[in-house]
């Protein structure tokens, strides 16, 4: 019975190695200090940047502000205002925008906004579809590198994606800002290095319009952007990261909204890992398809947090197994799984997080995996599977 015990945890020890062996290489891959190397189109397409928004007044103006100097002739920017019940057709029609309202209090949620905005945009179809959520400020040069890279390669293009802790956060924000640093720009760009795809974030996306035109879009999921990643790469077509681009947002200052943001991110996360990668990876190896197989090894890398958890707990468990049985092996082997992650880790915190945490903050991340449980326990007991907004600070 001992001997059977102990193959158990070893096998999953090794199934939990799997993903720590990934992020370890994407971490490593793109550790040096390296120019990005984009390879650019000579020709600016026309493009259309499509932003849904839910009652976002507040923001929404700023988003475009960021956007409007960093269009040419031709261009559009198209606001659907989704279910709003504030001033955000106004706010975006002043600040320069065109408007399409969209109500249907059945059909709610983001997919739906850009299936509707997709669709009024079809009637003078732009050759690159920019999409850009309603908090986010685009940096730069940052439409230019996305029409141009997604003219060149035919396929999406996806953005840096970084989320901002407020001015005068705690340490907590702090390491989810470090984390989202690890999530979106550290191992997307160890793939890049690659040559490799990275996943759609949901905000800096760039698409020909012959390959959006008829992505079915209309959806509640709460992953919509990784499911239309996927479908693209089923299709040979996935999606390539773009660092040079590059969207900002802000973490929500109040718990609830940071709460209700995690949720839906992380419940949508641990759903893709559990139903879909298992059938994607064997459509990968049946059919040959890289880009396909990447995103799925990807994909199967947990939250930084939760990977950090339950390695840390096989690791408890088999130690307390050989201190009973005093077969070790086990404990070794998970030991050493959770060393490695805490070497990669460090090795991502060194090159991309000292800036943003100090060291005692990082000592604290123990803290934010504590405080992050009962999201994981939610997932078992009351699983979000609907797109839910987001609540602004100022709701």
């Amino acid at each position: 019975m001992a001997f059977f015990v102990a193959t158990l945890l070893c096998i999953a020890t090794v199934v939990f190695l799997i993903p720590v062996l990934v992020l370890l290489f994407q971490v490593v891959i793109a550790f040096p200090l390296r120019q990005y190397g984009q390879t650019l189109s000579e020709r600016r397409p026309r493009v259309a940047i499509l932003i849904p928004a839910h009652n976002e007044e507040d923001g929404v103006t700023a988003t475009i502000a960021s956007l409007v100097s960093q269009t040419v002739a031709g261009d559009r920017i198209l606001v659907v205002a989704d279910n709003c019940s504030d001033g955000t057709a106004t706010a975006a029609i002043n600040a320069g925008a065109e408007v399409r309202e969209r109500i249907d209090l059945v059909q709610r949620g983001k997919g739906y906004a850009l299936d509707f905005g997709v669709r009024c945009l079809a009637a003078d179809a732009p050759e690159i579809l920019i999409i850009i959520d309603a908090d986010c400020i685009a940096a730069p040069n940052t439409i230019d590198y996305l029409a141009r890279t997604a003219l060149q390669s035919g396929r999406p293009v996806q953005s840096l994606n970084l989320m901002q802790a407020p001015p005068g956060s705690g340490p907590l924000k702090k390491i989810a800002e470090f984390a989202w640093i690890v999530k979106n720009l550290v191992r997307p760009l160890g793939y890049f290095r690659l040559g490799l795809p990275c996943q759609l974030m949901g905000t800096g996306m760039a698409f020909p319009w012959t390959a959006i035109r008829s992505a079915s879009l209309a959806t509640s999921s709460i992953v919509e952007d990784m499911k239309l990643g996927m479908e693209f790469a089923k299709a040979g077509l996935a999606p390539l990261f773009c660092p040079s681009a590059k969207i900002t947002s802000m973490f929500p200052v109040s718990a609830s909204g940071v709460k209700a943001q995690r949720t839906r991110w992380e419940h949508g996360h641990i759903s893709m890992i559990l139903s879909v990668a298992p059938k994607l990876l064997a459509q990968g190896v049946v059919s040959r398809n890289i880009g396909l197989l990447a995103l799925v090894f990807d994909i199967c890398v947990p939250p930084l947090a939760l990977l950090m958890i339950l390695v840390f707990l096989l690791s408890i468990v088999s130690l307390l197994f050989g201190l009973v049985t005093s077969l070790y092996a086990p404990a070794l082997l998970a030991g050493s799984v959770l060393a490695t992650l805490g070497i990669t880790i460090l090795l991502a915190w060194w090159r991309y997080g000292r800036q943003k945490l100090s060291v005692g903050n990082l000592v604290m991340a123990f803290i934010y995996m504590m405080w992050k449980v009962p999201l994981y326990i939610g997932f078992f007991v009351r699983r979000q599977v609907e797109w839910v907004r987001t609540k602004r600070d100022n709701e």
